[in-house]
């Protein structure tokens, strides 16, 4: 049986919505963020000593990562979310897995905590540059990347685009940048319309 520890507003949505997808039994260990911090509670250091989301426990295992939650998850309960390896979809495929949690998570969080020092009146001249710079040459890039497809990889269902999907979230909609690049919002409204997604949210609320 796979237990998820799963931490609301976090990248262990990816988790969930994979579970949901993939129909394998899990239980599902809730967790809330400090509602003035926003941190993760104490008690996930329980689970791992890191303190963070996702974690999961399978085979008397414990596995941390998302990314590498996607790829063994998929790899073990659902290989049709993978192309088959050695093809040109498995390239792209390996690329946008790893893309989201490197290229694509770090300008959008400092565009995040960015905006937070901005509200507290802090000035961050240097940081605040690099950030916007990052921002829209990374989301460019995925934003285009988008054009006139279905799915990130092979216009089907793949762990990328579970990967993609808390990226989407936090551009769309906690920065409010859907209209800058409206092919990541659209896609995001793809996702949104599958079942597996819609019974992960309701889980997550």
């Amino acid at each position: 049986m796979i237990t998820l520890h799963h931490l609301n507003a976090s990248r262990s949505l990816r988790i969930l919505w994979l579970l949901e997808e993939i129909g394998e039994p899990y239980t599902l260990v809730r967790y809330q963020r400090d509602p003035v911090t926003h941190l993760a509670p104490d008690s996930l250091k329980d689970v791992h000593p890191l303190g963070k989301s996702p974690v999961i426990e399978l085979d008397g295992q414990t596995l941390v990562e998302s990314g590498a939650i996607v790829e063994y998850l998929i790899r073990r309960f659902a290989p049709r979310l993978e192309p088959a390896f050695g093809s040109a979809e498995y390239l792209q495929y390996l690329q946008w897995i790893h893309f989201a949690e490197s290229s694509a998570m770090v300008p959008v969080l400092l565009k995040v905590f960015t905006q937070f020092e901005a509200k507290a009146g802090t000035q961050l001249t240097f940081l605040n540059g690099y950030t916007q710079t990052e921002f829209a040459k990374v989301l460019g890039y995925l934003d285009g990347a988008l054009a006139g497809k279905t799915f990130i990889v092979g216009n089907t269902l793949s762990g990328a685009d579970f990967m993609l999907a808390f990226v989407a979230i936090t551009v769309v909609e906690q920065l409010g940048a859907g209209a800058q690049y409206p092919h990541l919002a659209a896609y995001l409204e793809r996702l949104a319309a599958l079942d597996s997604w819609k019974r992960a949210l309701k889980l997550e609320q």
